[in-house]
């Protein structure tokens, strides 16, 4: 959890505005949810290994006694906890809100959530999430308006070139099935399956016989992943097939082609921005259908993710709604972008004497931002220049000097640096 300077919060927010404006431009509302969600919400079974990373609420008015007495069962200690991502507490305000809302729901959520990680670079305790998600949609233009929003908005932030990794739970499940794994080995199979591209070929299949999962269906991955790769550049049809065994439904291979269709025609380029990776698992227990996540070329890891979780809404409504979302990672986007400028009002530092009347700089400061400027005041100092130079970091772009009997007309504003 990090504290942020001047300079350091105006640039993050001066990222976010980017990001908000492009997101509300592709027709999305935004929401503000609690910090804080039910214990039993947030440890559902539907966050996977996020959900051992939640920090959880004590009860309040426990004693030492009851303490003691629950000190293994968190349950019992805990009815809250801290929200560890975006989706969960957006399933629970629908439910409680949909007579509120319209048939189809675009919503932004952009805020800060909380996981018990090691902090390392890059990874942290406290962190902003940048989520998009419509609800109410089960057809591939909301997976397409979802991908298309968050390609302009990189574009946006001067990141052009962003990449969507796709796929699909059904593809992988398809899969499974055919290599012969069963239904309840398939989640830890998942898991190892997810370290692909770190372990490769040949350490999932060590690390899968290791767990003692089905030695026949095993068999049958690894002969599939030594394969000879198809080679097939442009994303459609014919890369999907490529990517899956013979056999995967036709209507999930139709589903993802028609995506790519609806992306091409949106981005009006030839070369659609996505890429089929039939191993592309996404660790959410929650996803039912597509999964993506976004790449960029100027660094290895995402930069954001997402998918389709028809099944969470209907567990708090009690009827099933479609339910798909994409999130940008935020803190490290922030970090790819070069400097953002503001290109709104000009910021003036007014230097000025010490003999100069109180009234009379409060009121050259109040004419000042009156015509819309951002404005500082500030005492002359021996060493001017170190006073200029603290003005520039934080994001002032000029300063006028300042002496008793000045008046807001004349006063010779010029540029910093």
């Amino acid at each position: 959890m990090r504290d942020f300077l001047p300079a350091d919060k105006a640039r993050r927010e001066r990222v976010l505005a980017v990001i908000r404006d492009r997101y509300r431009a592709h027709g999305f509302d935004e929401i503000e949810t609690p910090v804080v969600e039910e214990y039993d919400r947030l440890h559902a079974g539907m966050g996977g290994d996020n959900e051992k990373l939640a920090f959880n609420v004590m009860k309040r008015g426990l004693d030492a006694d009851a303490i003691r007495g629950a000190a293994d069962d968190p349950a019992a200690l805990s009815d809250l906890g801290l929200r560890f991502d975006l989706t969960v507490p957006l399933a629970r305000f629908y439910a409680s809100h949909r007579a509120e809302l319209p048939e189809v729901f675009r919503s932004i959520q952009i805020a800060p959530v909380w996981r018990a990680e090691r902090p390392q670079k890059g990874r942290y305790r406290q962190f902003v999430q940048c989520d998009i998600d419509i609800i109410g949609d089960a057809s591939a233009r909301a997976e397409a308006e979802l991908i298309v929003a968050t390609l302009d908005t990189l574009d946006a932030l001067g990141l052009e070139g962003g990449v969507v990794r796709i796929n699909d739970r059904r593809a992988l499940d398809a899969m499974l099935d055919m290599f012969g794994f069963a239904a309840d080995e398939r989640p830890g199979v998942l898991i190892t399956v997810d370290k692909l591209d770190k372990i490769g070929p040949t350490g999932v299949v060590a690390e899968l016989r290791e767990r003692a999962a089905t030695a026949s269906a095993v068999d049958a991955l690894e002969t599939f992943l030594g394969r000879e790769p198809v080679a097939v550049a442009e994303y459609g049809d014919a890369q999907i097939r490529a990517g899956l065994p013979a056999g995967v439904p036709d209507e999930v291979v139709a589903h993802l082609t028609g995506l790519g269709a609806a992306v091409r025609a949106a981005r009006g380029a030839e070369q659609v921005p996505l890429v089929f990776d039939p191993f592309l698992v996404r660790g959410m227990g929650y996803y039912t259908g597509t999964i993506f996540e976004l790449a960029h070329p100027s660094v290895s890891y995402s930069l954001g993710g997402g998918g389709r979780y028809d099944g969470m809404i209907g567990r708090f409504l009690g009827q099933d709604v479609p339910a798909v979302g994409f999130s940008i990672g935020f803190e490290r986007i922030v970090d790819l972008v070069a400097a953002v400028t503001d290109a709104g009002a000009a910021s003036v530092v007014l230097v000025h004497d010490r003999d100069v009347p109180v009234d009379e700089l409060v009121a050259l400061k109040a004419g000042l931002v009156a015509r819309g400027s951002r404005v500082r005041l500030e005492q002359r100092k021996k060493n001017m220049k170190a006073l200029l130079e603290r003005a520039a970091a934080d994001g002032y772009t000029s300063f006028a000097s300042v002496s008793a009997g000045a008046d807001v007309d004349a006063l010779e504003i010029r540029p910093l640096g």
